[in-house]
């Protein structure tokens, strides 16, 4: 059977698990928490790192920060469409002024910035505030 390695959002323990189309449950070897978990995980750069270098299904990164109205606007609608997709896709979001060395790297300009990686390499990215459908449109190509 085809595995897949999902990083755990509660520990960061990387995990095998076999690869299916749905799940009603996976659980991280490690910390035994739920690996079905879909609330955006915030993200410092060891996190990304191991998220971004470690996991096979794409990681969705909402670039963000407290003093920008969009960034807060956004976060219900990157919420709600993180909940529509466990194990399918993983989403995250990074303080840029907490974590400023990681949104120079992506070359950050202006925020909100969401980029979709895979296999540790960006893949697209797109900046602006989104709605939930907008969202849910942009993240569906990744699956």
């Amino acid at each position: 059977m085809e595995k897949i390695k999902v990083v755990c959002p509660h520990c960061g323990a990387v995990n095998a698990i076999p690869k299916k189309d749905q799940y009603s449950k996976a659980n991280c070897g490690q910390c035994k928490a739920s690996l079905l978990a879909t609330k955006p995980i915030n993200l410092d750069e060891a996190a990304f790192n191991n998220q971004v270098a470690n996991s096979d299904i794409p990681v969705i990164v909402d670039f963000w920060a407290e003093w920008c109205g969009p960034c807060k606007m956004m976060a219900p609608a990157f919420e709600q469409t993180a909940a529509q997709y466990p194990l399918k896709l993983r989403f995250a979001k990074l303080d840029t002024e907490a974590q400023q060395s990681v949104a120079a790297r992506f070359a950050i300009r202006s925020i909100p910035t969401t980029i979709a990686f895979k296999n540790n390499k960006e893949i697209d990215r797109v900046s602006g505030a989104l709605s939930a459908e907008q969202l849910k449109q942009w993240v569906s190509q990744f699956i």
